[in-house]
């Protein structure tokens, strides 16, 4: 049987100007001496490790780079050694030309150099065809200008105290223990996609579920019935749509948690202020078990252009 090895990495870039005054794209390639290779971070999970997770601190190790998530690239798979095989999830990353400049980088024995290279001399540059292929997607979204993205991510509630066994009002149950550690769990994952604001239904299940990361993060989780289940289930959606055409118009990564009928719509009303597509992906995206969520990719300078990527992440703990 073939043992499967699931690592991580990113493709990280950022803005330069040129002597002329233009912006061009330069991209980060590491060396890596003992495969004396040209190649792109990455690295193995740790033992209860995400893939989001385990993306952002190779990232960090590797370059001295503290980064968030950007948009979902693809996945790279080669056999390895001893009838393994290899499986790299990869994500864009967009670094401020400022942090670029002052990263900690220091030499290492997996890395012995890091480099800003212009994005048409990037592919000439690495070692393997599988990374070429992968920048080939990276290639695809500057050429439609959708590298600057930002991200709202649709986050169901942990697990909450059955109604009969609650004796409060549906909005008042709260997480049982199980939800408890769900939401505690959900803390580093979502710290990799970076939410700049938390957005919450006022039920209680809710407001516990993102207490541990908005604690992590120090930033309020902000309260609104726009998203409540009880909003929804009284057709009231007029809140709803206005709080997601202001999130598509600040263009800043954001979390909101809500509840499952409410998701769908959630979904539907991020496709439709950005020009999007409507169809089952979006359905797919929406039907999650507690604590599951969606990364909705969108395109900072083009929010027009619609929803451009979608991950789902089915929490299990």
């Amino acid at each position: 049987m073939t043992e499967e090895v699931f690592a991580a990495g990113t493709v990280c870039w950022t803005r330069d100007a040129r002597a002329d005054g233009s912006e061009q794209v330069l991209v980060l390639v590491i060396h890596r001496p003992k495969r004396r290779d040209i190649s792109f971070p990455k690295g193995k999970l740790e033992p209860g490790e995400s893939l989001p997770q385990a993306a952002v601190r190779e990232t960090r190790e590797e370059t001295g780079l503290k980064v968030r998530l950007d948009q979902h690239l693809g996945t790279i798979h080669y056999g390895l050694s001893g009838n393994r095989r290899k499986t790299v999830q990869y994500w864009a990353v967009q670094v401020p030309r400022k942090r670029a400049l002052e990263a900690a980088f220091q030499p290492n024995g997996e890395v012995d150099a890091i480099e800003w290279v212009p994005i048409d001399e990037v592919r000439g540059r690495l070692t393997y065809s599988a990374d070429q292929e992968l920048f080939d997607v990276f290639l695809k979204l500057a050429e439609h200008d959708h590298l600057d993205s930002f991200s709202v991510t649709l986050l169901r509630h942990g697990k909450a105290l059955p109604r009969a066994q609650s004796g409060e009002p549906d909005h008042l149950r709260p997480l049982t223990d199980f939800g408890k550690a769900q939401a505690a769990a959900l803390v580093p994952i979502l710290d990799a996609f970076g939410p700049r604001r938390i957005y919450t239904s006022t039920a209680v299940r809710c407001v516990e579920t993102v207490r541990p990361f908005a604690e992590r993060r120090r930033k309020p989780a902000r309260l609104t019935d726009a998203i409540s289940q009880d909003s929804w289930g009284a057709g009231e959606l007029a809140g709803l749509r206005e709080l997601i055409a202001a999130i598509v118009s600040r263009g800043k990564n954001v979390l909101l948690c809500s509840h499952r009928p409410v998701l769908p719509d959630l979904a539907r009303e991020l496709a439709l202020a950005t020009g999007g597509r409507i169809g089952a992906y979006l359905e797919e995206a929406t039907t999650l078990p507690t604590a599951g969520f969606s990364v909705f990719h969108l395109s900072r300078r083009h929010p027009e252009a619609g929803i451009l990527s979608v991950e789902t992440y089915p929490l299990k703990h």
